[in-house]
């Protein structure tokens, strides 16, 4: 499975983005795509993830509200919408991809085994 994120780019204090995340290849019924970002000198962390076999949404607790995470599973595309931006959410996005990531590990980055490139998402002030 190969992905390509897109859509970052610079933007105000309560803006909005969309990033995109397409997929090619095969995908399996418990197929999990999801966002992770990293900010300089943080460690990269969870912000959303969907599961293509029933939709389940997964929210990191910073970005519930503000964010949301679709799919579409015929374009095997995941979008991350993201709202009401603040400059805490400055980061270099990633999209991630796993076959047959479990729920209890899915706010994981190591569970991931397939990575996008990274999108810069800018929120000035």
């Amino acid at each position: 499975v190969q992905l390509q994120a897109s859509g970052g780019g610079l933007v105000q204090v309560g803006g909005s983005l969309r990033l995109s995340c397409a997929a090619s290849g095969r995908t399996s019924s418990r197929f999990v795509m999801g966002w992770f970002r990293q900010a300089p000198g943080k460690e990269r962390e969870f912000v959303a993830a969907i599961r293509w076999g029933g939709g389940t949404l997964y929210y990191a607790d910073s970005v519930k509200g503000r964010f949301t995470i679709s799919g579409d599973n015929a374009q095997n595309t995941a979008y991350l919408q993201m709202n009401s931006l603040k400059p805490e959410d400055t980061a270099v996005y990633y999209c991630a991809a796993d076959q047959t990531a479990i729920t209890s590990a899915i706010r994981r980055p190591e569970t991931y085994d397939y990575w996008g490139q990274g999108t810069l998402v800018t929120v000035s002030s």
